[in-house]
């Protein structure tokens, strides 16, 4: 099942061990997690207001807007599944 992972920071947390600073990724985009690879620079545009979502590439996804109305993202909205039910 997919999950829905809601980060809000645009940058890495450092950890600062004796011989050389380690930094964890904050923003969730990161290839080589637990750890900051640089995916967090697409993130340094997004306002704070805004919902963004991102493939599994990294590259942001806009969103319809009946995706940010409240769509769930399932194919439903828009007349494919009508009697869906969210």
């Amino acid at each position: 099942m997919a999950r829905l992972i809601i980060k809000t920071e645009k940058g890495p947390f450092e950890l600062k061990p004796s011989e050389k600073p380690v930094k964890v990724c904050m923003c969730g985009l990161s290839k080589n997690q637990p750890f900051c690879d640089g995916s967090h620079n697409a993130t340094l545009d997004e306002k704070d207001d805004e919902l963004y979502e991102y493939d599994k590439k990294g590259k942001r996804i806009e969103m319809s807007e009946e995706e940010e109305g409240g769509c769930c993202g399932g194919g439903c909205c828009g007349g494919k599944d009508e009697g869906h039910k969210h």
